[in-house]
């Protein structure tokens, strides 16, 4: 909570009026300008407590028009009635004017955002742009001038753009990103660091024209509105320019392209006639207007909402009072409003159902006012967040923000109310006290016998009996802190802390080193003193003697805790071995952790209340730690205030705040998520979690724990219930002219002693101590603590907090000593719950702890508990919510209930709706509605339920109503009831015809057994047909001899009745066809085989034969095949064989009957394993199946069961007959068999191997693999030979006959021809190698290549390693080259001779063929045609066209 300190400035005489007031935009400078009828106006700049700074002073002889503060520089900028507009610089006083520009009064002053620019605009509308230097002083003339004709009312500049963010560019350049990367180029444009300025500029007149003036001083029309404008707003985040005129009509245009501007909204503001409007701007685009009353209204211009603020009488504030004007702090999120009455209100924006402020919706809470005197007609916020600046029209004041002082002590709790009072509690005995004050008060602390106030100037000491407080001492001290210890005051000044007597006598020094720092907060436990310093050290002194001494050294904590900034709060425990403390860290944010220091160990420890844990190191309780954490909210959050027990020296109690509460303000806003945590701290275990609850709405903050009782400061009126508060005693106070001050503080008992505030000294030294070894998991010591207490209360109270802790073992032994039998029955029942909680939950209700069990059951959802806990609480809308949201299984039950208690109460029409919901009506409303039949029929009618109208025709019948029950049968749709009672009434014909319309099965059942009972059988036998009876059919046809419908029963029945019906057939020895049918479909396959084979049925047997499988009888399967084989069914004798796994006959019918062995048949024959086959005698059996799939043509089934039988080089042979290449070359390799290998080579070299080049790989791979070098050696001379005869490619010939060679080398000589080989190899190779030699010769040396070729003619064995023919080309080609066409055609000749069959062209060139014929003249034979004489005489024309 936080008051305001009201500064009235230090005005000049010569000052009047105040008319404006101005802050600075970053230092906590205000500028007030003042307008007197007689001597004009002036100007005066005063510091943040309302001092005048004398140098800065203005006065004219007209009034100010404007004043406004240039951005970041200490230049004000003043606009006069004469057109002056005067420059004025802080603190020095210089000022300087600008060049004589405007003639009449100034109306606009607008700096850039960042300072560079200066607009002025006057009466006649004439605006001037003036360049202003990084001192703050103009740059000569002004830069550009426009004249619009009409007065000039607002201008706005666009905001400043953010400029580029380094950090973040740098590490996307390292990540690689382009267009980052880009940016760092030496010839991009530079860099833009930091926001940059927007010069363009939008400004209004009276006329209702805009107009855009951008950054070069261009001036154009932007857009036109009816009536004079008053105000222009700029809404960044949307790119909106918002229009205000006279008449309170809102325009908002959306900005295009430059010089455009779009409207999209135009609404009319609520205002009143003749009545000023004050209207503000808030960056985040919220519009606030008053309207001359109690109300203001806002536009939410970016969630496109608006709603109204009302002032309200209970806070403090008159029917009549109006607000006048209203100004927003967004960095506080304060709306100040100033009131024709004096007063200041203020709202506190908050956001509720959502985490953040774009998801949640805005709420706005209204505080106490702050008085002043005066109608206050303006308020200006300033940067430094805690000043205020109002304009009552008589004088100005600062109020500054004040924290509200509190304190308590020795059971005296004394509250701040106002600037100048106390609100003074005392507890034993209970008076309350009122303190005004004759100054601000900056602090209060006290005793059980006196109460110290000081202002920061001076400290006035109170004495406080039963009925007053009595002012026993004042002197001057600027202390800004003092505590207080018996009779002796502690105030600080530097280096050191003064003791003092209550007159202020200093009788003691405690001297600091410049190293520990100034001290800056004092606290006092019990007769401990803890002090802290501006450098973060803190030194603890004994306060028990007449001197303080020293109880522990100096200790710097700056060297223990990282970016520790300032000291913010230091207290110590009552007997001075612990000392807490809280700190903000450097960058200025409050730190997540709470720090204890351990005087006697000299150790610092921490509880981290953002992970919610203690610092690594500390013991604590592993199970009850464990248990209560999750059970608790303590991550994510930040101490705010702390506290040690007044006498017990392990408790420790802190409040904490969400992490995202984290704000400037520096106390929590009303409705914050603020817990109270409270912790035991001791050497030997630590920080120990002893309870965690969330603040209740009522209080305000923590004051102090004093057991039994937390002490909280509240607001007046307001008191959480669950305080245990006395009724509060008369008011005291100083005099009568002393305010009565409302009660401010409140107490709460601890967890551990509701119920037992009262006990003596003894319970409760042992409830805490109870509590403390409950804590720490010490069950033998907490119960030695509480041995010899006998109250049933105490025990009680034990058992609630086991309920706290979750003990349950605890819990039975205070339910033993309570002697409450229920209740540890109940806990006995619950412990068959999985979840601990719901165990604890039944605890809880068993000790009235109703809203702790729903906690339970929550937190471990167990919602169906949760739904029988509101049933038995009678909280019948939280269950019906329950069920429909969570626990749906059970919606219908729920539902059911809620009609019973509705039903019990007395209200029946809402228990038939939920009846109805739990689909229990059919019975439940019958039920309750039987005694008021009338109600009851006409609910039958409107429901129109076959259900109903059933029970309405049972109760219509039971009343002898036939006529009325026959008509609600007939609606309800039961037929067999309709038939029953047409029976009773004797009208046969019209059952019959129900029955046999309806088909119902129950109303033929019915009617048969009628018909049956007046010995009608033909009639009984077609309806027990008709209801499926067939069992009763069956029975009457056979004691009535009706054979010919018993058949066609039997098949209709089950196997039972068919079995009978055979046996009735069997007996009689008559249709035994049927008999055998009958056997056949019951399932006794065996008995219908044998009477069909002794009564010869042999249609029958064929039927029941096809019906057998391999899991029918094998003896009677052989019996049926030998049936079909002697009728030459031999397929099906086949299979019949094969069920019966007699696969060597099979087999040998299939061979002899030639029959096809299908692959179903040949899997069927397949045997994998079997007891009743060798192995051997199954490969056999495979390769005879595979032998009949060869003579059949079926290679690939017999390489399948070949491969089965483990003769795979079968299999593969098998697999060679089929063709199939792929499969030939998968099987290969899969075998992996030298045999395999040769014959898949074998086979493919068969194939086209010439043009497949993937089938040449393989053939060398296989022959290979099979080791095979002779083979492979023989393929490689094949190879050789083709290329020669096919292609004439030596060289590739020469390749592969050495190849070859090599591997005709690695072969083994068995039969001693190898070396002739090799040889016969060799010396082909060598005439090749001579062939080859010639023709690369050629090249270099004709005539040598030439000679050369003509020796190797004269070779002997020349052919077939160097064909004679090449040869002779090779020479016949030169020749023609040469010209020498008579040796060419002589070597033709020879070549003709040598080879008279051959085709020329194989080895002479076209070109040379032509040019023989065409030098020599003769005519060569052409080798497209020629003519051959056989023996015989016959001619035969070839054509060889392969080589046309």
């Amino acid at each position: 909570m936080a008051v305001y300190f009201d500064h009235p400035i230090d005005a000049p005489e010569s000052s009047g009026a105040p008319i404006q007031l101005t802050w600075h935009p970053v230092s906590p400078v205000l500028a007030v300008a003042s307008s007197s009828p007689s001597s004009g106006g002036t100007v005066d700049v005063y510091m943040q407590q309302g001092d005048f700074v004398e140098k800065c002073h203005l006065e004219r002889s007209y009034q100010p028009t404007v004043v406004h503060w240039h951005p970041t520089k200490p230049v004000l900028a003043v606009g006069w009635g004469n057109g002056e507009v005067i420059l004025l610089t802080y603190p020095s006083g210089d000022h300087t004017a600008l060049p004589n520009t405007h003639s009449v009064s100034c109306t606009l002053l607008k700096w850039s955002g960042l300072g560079s620019r200066l607009v002025t605009g006057d009466q006649n509308g004439v605006l001037a742009i003036w360049n202003i230097n990084g001192k703050g002083r103009p740059q000569a003339n002004h830069l550009t001038k426009h004249e619009y004709k009409r007065p000039l009312s607002s201008c706005i500049f666009k905001p400043a753009t953010p400029g580029d963010d380094v950090a973040k560019l740098a590490h996307a350049s390292v990540r690689g990103d382009s267009n980052a990367l880009d940016k760092f180029g030496w010839n991009k444009a530079p860099l833009k660091i930091g926001p940059q300025e927007e010069l363009t500029f939008y400004v209004s007149t009276t006329y209702g024209t805009v107009y855009v003036v951008d950054e070069h001083g261009k001036s154009s029309e932007l857009l036109n509105v009816e009536g004079a404008i008053k105000h222009l707003y700029y809404f960044d985040k949307r790119d909106v320019l918002a229009v205000i005129t006279d008449t309170m009509v809102l325009s908002q245009y959306s900005l295009g392209p430059p010089g455009g501007a779009q409207e999209f909204m135009r609404v009319k503001l609520s205002s009143k006639s003749r009545l000023t409007n004050y209207i503000a701007w808030t960056d985040n685009g919220l519009l606030i207007t008053t309207s001359g009353d109690q109300t203001i209204r806002l536009w939410d211009l970016e969630r496109d909402d608006n709603y109204v603020l009302s002032l309200e009488e209970a806070v403090g504030f008159e029917r009549d009072e109006i607000v006048n004007c209203v100004s927003y702090c967004s960095g506080k999120e304060i709306l100040a409003a100033g009131t024709s009455c004096g007063r200041i209100a203020m709202w506190k924006m908050v956001f509720q159902s959502g985490n953040t402020k774009t998801d949640g919706k805005i709420q706005w809470k209204l505080q106490a006012p702050t008085e002043i005197q005066g109608n206050v007609t303006q308020l200006e916020w300033s940067s430094n967040l805690n000043l205020l600046a109002a304009n009552n029209s008589h004088t100005v004041l600062i109020l500054s923000e004040h924290v509200m002082s509190a304190h308590f002590s020795q059971q005296v709790a004394a509250v701040q109310v106002s600037p100048t009072q106390l609100s003074v509690s005392q507890f034993h005995p209970e008076v309350h006290l009122a303190l005004q004050s004759d100054s601000h008060i900056k602090g209060v602390c006290g005793t059980k016998d006196s109460l110290i106030v000081w202002s920061g100037k001076q400290i006035t000491v109170y004495e406080i009996s039963e009925t007053a407080l009595h002012n026993s001492g004042t002197f001057t001290c600027d202390s800004h802190v003092v505590a207080v210890h018996g009779e002796n005051l502690y105030t600080v000044e530097p280096n050191r802390v003064q003791i003092r007597t209550p007159q202020g006598t200093v009788k003691q020094l405690l001297t600091f080193s410049k190293t520990e720092g100034n001290p800056v907060l004092l606290s006092v436990c019990q007769s401990y003193l803890v002090v802290g310093t501006d450098t973060a050290h803190i030194r603890v002194f004994d306060l028990c003697r007449r001197d303080a001494k020293a109880h522990s050294s100096a200790k710097n904590l700056a060297e223990f805790i990282p970016n520790l900034g300032t000291l913010t709060s230091v207290k110590c425990n009552a007997n001075g071995s612990q000392v807490s403390f809280l700190i903000t860290q450097v960058n200025g944010r409050p730190d997540h952790k709470v720090y204890f220091y351990d005087v006697e160990m000299d150790t610092i420890t921490h509880f981290d209340f953002f992970s919610g844990r203690p610092s690594s190191g500390i013991t604590t309780s592993e199970e009850g730690e464990r248990q209560q954490l999750e059970g608790t909210e303590l991550s994510d959050r930040y101490p705010i205030s702390h506290f040690w027990d007044e006498s017990e020296p392990r408790l420790f109690v802190c409040e904490t705040l969400p992490v995202s509460s984290e704000s400037s303000s520096p106390v929590p806003v009303d409705g914050a998520d603020v817990s109270v945590v409270t912790l035991f701290c001791t050497q030997e275990h630590g920080l120990l979690l002893h309870d965690c609850y969330l603040k209740p709405a009522g209080l305000q903050s923590l004051l102090a724990m004093d057991v039994p009782y937390y002490y909280f400061i509240c607001k007046p009126g307001e008191r959480d219930s669950s305080c245990h508060t006395k009724v509060t005693p008369p008011l005291l106070h100083l005099s009568q002219k002393s305010p009565t001050a409302p009660k401010m503080v409140s107490r709460r008992a601890l967890r551990d002693f509701v119920g037992l505030e009262n006990c003596e000294k003894t319970t409760r030294a042992a409830m805490l101590n109870f509590s403390f070894y409950l804590t720490i998991g010490d069950m033998d010591e907490a119960f030695k603590s509480i041995k010899l207490i006998k109250s049933a209360a105490v025990w009680e109270n034990m058992a609630r907090m086991c309920v706290k802790t979750r003990r349950l073992d605890v819990a039975r032994v205070c339910l033993g000593n309570m002697g409450n039998p229920r209740a540890a029955k109940a806990l006995k029942e619950a412990e068959v719950e999985p979840e601990p909680e719901a165990q604890v939950a039944m605890l809880a209700i068993q000790l009235g702890m109703l809203e702790d069990a729903e906690k339970l059951y929550k937190s471990c959802q167990r919602y169906d508990l949760l739904n029988n806990f509101y049933q038995a609480s009678g909280d019948w809308l939280k269950t019906l919510d329950l069920a429909e949201t969570h626990d749906r299984i059970h919606l219908r039950t729920t539902y059911y209930n809620y009609a019973k208690y509705l039903e019990s109460a007395g209200s029946k029409a809402q228990a038939i709706t939920f009846f109805e919901k739990s689909d229990s009506h059919r019975v439940e409303v019958p039920r309750m509605l039987q005694d008021d039949t009338s109600s009851l029929e006409i609910y039958v009618n409107k429901m129109r339920d076959k259900n109903l109208y059933k029970w309405w025709a049972q109760y219509l019948e039971s009343q002898s109503d036939m006529d009325g029950a026959l008509l609600n049968y007939e609606l309800a749709q039961d037929y067999l009831s309709l038939v029953r009672v047409f029976c009773y009434m004797g009208n046969i014909q019209k059952a019959s015809e129900i029955a046999n319309d309806t088909g119902d099965r129950a109303a033929s059942y019915h009617l048969a057994r009628h018909y049956e009972g007046h010995d009608d059988i033909k009639q009984a036998v077609h309806f027990y047909t008709r209801a499926q009876a067939y069992n009763n059919a069956i029975r009457l046809c056979k004691e009535n001899s009706l054979d010919d419908q018993l058949m066609n029963l039997a098949l209709l029945s089950n196997p039972e009745d068919m079995m009978e019906a055979a046996c009735y057939y069997e007996e009689r020895g008559a249709h035994m066809d049927r008999a055998v049918a009958l056997y056949h479909k019951a399932g006794y396959v065996s008995k219908a085989l044998e009477l069909a084979f002794a009564t010869e049925q042999f249609s029958a047997l064929q039927l029941i034969a096809e019906g057998l499988n391999e899991g029918s009888d094998p003896a009677l399967l052989a019996r049926c095949s030998d049936f079909f084989i002697t009728h030459a069914q031999y397929q099906k004798a086949v299979e019949l064989l094969v069920a019966a796994k007699k696969y060597q006959e099979a087999l040998e019918l299939c061979v002899s009957q030639n029959l096809d062995i299908s692959e179903e048949l040949a899997e069927k024959m397949t045997v994998t394993e079997s007891k009743d086959m060798s192995e051997e005698a199954r490969k056999e059996l495979l390769e005879r199946i595979a032998d009949c799939c060869m003579r059949q043509g079926n290679y690939h089934l017999a390489t399948r069961k070949y491969t089965q039988a483990g003769n795979k080089l079968k299999a593969m042979r098998a697999l060679l007959k089929s063709g199939d290449t792929e499969k030939i070359i998968f099987f290969a390799n899969v075998c992996r068999q030298k045999d395999l290998f040769i014959l898949a080579a074998n086979y493919l070299q068969s194939l086209d191997w010439r043009t497949d080049p993937e089938i040449l790989k393989n053939i060398i791979a296989f022959y290979t693999k099979g080791r095979a070098p002779e083979l492979l050696a023989g393929f490689y001379e094949a190879c050789a030979q083709v290329e020669i005869d096919d292609y004439q490619n030596y060289e590739k010939a020469l390749d592969a006959l050495t190849e070859a060679y090599k591997c005709l080398s690695k072969a083994k000589d068995t039969s001693g021809k190898q070396e002739v080989k090799l040889s016969d190899m060799q010396h082909k190779i060598t005439l090749i190698k001579k062939f080859v030699h010639v023709r690369r010769l050629y090249v270099e040396n004709a005539t040598e290549a030439v000679r050369v070729c003509e020796a190797l003619l004269e070779e002997p064995d020349l052919d077939p390693a160097v064909r004679v023919g090449d040869a002779f080309g090779f020479l016949v080609d030169h020749y023609c080259q040469q010209g020498q066409y008579q040796v060419a055609y002589r070597r033709l000749e020879e070549l003709q001779k040598l080879l008279p069959s051959q085709n020329l062209r194989y080895y002479i060139s076209p070109t040379s063929l032509e040019a023989l014929q065409r030098e020599m003249g003769v005519i060569l034979e052409h080798s497209e045609q020629k003519v051959i004489i056989k023996d015989d005489d016959e001619v035969v024309e070839e054509l060889n066209e392969s080589h046309s």
